[in-house]
C-alpha cells in the first residue's frame, strides 16, 4: 500500500508542477499559477509527512509500470493539460482512498473548479493555433430539418466523423432564435474539440462564445469585427476573386473561403469561381484557405488536385443520410 501513496504523491505533485508551468509561461496567468503553486504545496507538505516510509517502500528498478506502453500522445498544450489534470485529479482520489485524509478530497474539487477556468483560457488562446490543424469545414443550417433536434444530431455526427470546424449560417431565424441555437452549437464542438464560427453576425458569436466569425464581402470589416471579438477570435473572409484573397490577407483575416468552386444552392445567383481560381489561392495565399461550393464526392478529388488541401462543404455532410460518414469520407481524401 505504501508504494501506492509514494507514487501518487509523486503523480500529483509532478502534475501540478506541469500545469503551474502552463498558467505561468504560456497563459501568463498569475492567479491560476499561483493557484496550482498552492496546490503543489499543500502535496508537498503532507507528503513529508510519509518521506521516509515513502522512500523506504519505493523499488523504481522492479515496478512493472516501466514496461507498459503508454498509449496517449501529446499534440499540442491542450493534451499536454488534459493529461495532466487528469493525473492531478486522479492521484488525489487515490491518495485520499489510502490515507484517509480529507485534504485531499477538498483539494481535488478545487482542481476541478480550475479545470473549467484553465481550459476555457486555453481554448480562447488558442483558438488560431487550432485553425492551422483544420481540413474539413462544415456550414450548416438547419432550414432542412423538421427539428432543432435533428439538426443538432446531424452536427454531432459530422462531428464524431471528424469535423474539424464548424460553421452555424442562419438566414432565416431571428437573433434570439439563432444565439439560442448558436450556444447549443458551441457545446456540441467543445464535446469534439472543434472550432466554432459563426456567420456574418459579430453580436451572435460574441454573445455565443465561438471561437470567431465568417464575413462575406457585404459584412463588416474584419478591423471592426477584431475591435468587437477580440485579438484572439478567428476571422474568416469569402473570396471569388485574386484581388478580395489579397485584401482579405492585407485586412489581417485568419482564414479566406475560397469559392464557389461549383455552382451551389447555397448561393443562388452567384456564378462558379471554377478550379483555376483555386489553384491560385493554393499556390498564392499563405493563410489557411478553404475552397468551398458545391463540392461533393462527385468532384472532390478534382478540387483536391488543385493543391487546396483543405475544403468546406455543407450539403455533402448536413443533408446526407449518415453525416458521420460522409464527413469520415471526405477527411480520408483530404
Amino acid at each position: 500500500m505504501q508504494r501506492i501513496i509514494d507514487a501518487n504523491f509523486n503523480r500529483s505533485s509532478e502534475g501540478a508542477r506541469v500545469l503551474e508551468e502552463i498558467a505561468r509561461f504560456i497563459l501568463e496567468d498569475e492567479s491560476l499559477s499561483e493557484s496550482f503553486k498552492s496546490i503543489r504545496h499543500s502535496i508537498n507538505k503532507i507528503s513529508d509527512k510519509y518521506y521516509g516510509e515513502n522512500l523506504a517502500s519505493r523499488d523504481s528498478e522492479n515496478d512493472i509500470g516501466i514496461n507498459i506502453n503508454n498509449p496517449d500522445t501529446r499534440q499540442g498544450v491542450d493534451t499536454i493539460f488534459k493529461a495532466n489534470i487528469k493525473r492531478l485529479e486522479e492521484s488525489l482520489r487515490v491518495l485520499a482512498e489510502y490515507t484517509g485524509k480529507a485534504e485531499f478530497e477538498k483539494i481535488r474539487y478545487k482542481v476541478y473548479t480550475l479545470e473549467k477556468v484553465m481550459y476555457t483560457k486555453l481554448l480562447e488562446k488558442f483558438s488560431k493555433l487550432r485553425l492551422k490543424d483544420t481540413k474539413l469545414y462544415l456550414v450548416t443550417n438547419s432550414d432542412k430539418f423538421e427539428t432543432e433536434d435533428a439538426f443538432l444530431n446531424a452536427v454531432a455526427s459530422a462531428l464524431q466523423g471528424g469535423a474539424d470546424i464548424v460553421q452555424l449560417r442562419e438566414k432565416t431565424r431571428n437573433a434570439a432564435e439563432t444565439l439560442a441555437l448558436a450556444k447549443k452549437v458551441r457545446l456540441l464542438c467543445d464535446e469534439f474539440n472543434a472550432v466554432f464560427i459563426v456567420n456574418d453576425r459579430v453580436d451572435i458569436a460574441y454573445l455565443s462564445g465561438a471561437d470567431g466569425v465568417h464575413l462575406g464581402q457585404d459584412d463588416i470589416d474584419v478591423e471592426s469585427a477584431r475591435k468587437i471579438l477580440g485579438d484572439n477570435a478567428i476571422i474568416g473572409v469569402s473570396t471569388h476573386a485574386p484581388k478580395q484573397a489579397k485584401k482579405a490577407v492585407a485586412d489581417g483575416a485568419d482564414y479566406i473561403g475560397a469559392g464557389p468552386v461549383f455552382t451551389t444552392p447555397t448561393k443562388p445567383g452567384r456564378a462558379s469561381v471554377g478550379l483555376e481560381y483555386i489553384k491560385w489561392v493554393s499556390e498564392n495565399i499563405k493563410i489557411p484557405a478553404f475552397a468551398i461550393g458545391g463540392i461533393d464526392f462527385s468532384n472532390v478529388d478534382s478540387v483536391l488536385q488543385t493543391g487546396i488541401g483543405r475544403i468546406a462543404v455543407v450539403r455533402a455532410i448536413i443533408n446526407s443520410a449518415n453525416p458521420k460518414k460522409s464527413a469520415e469520407e471526405l477527411k480520408s481524401k483530404i
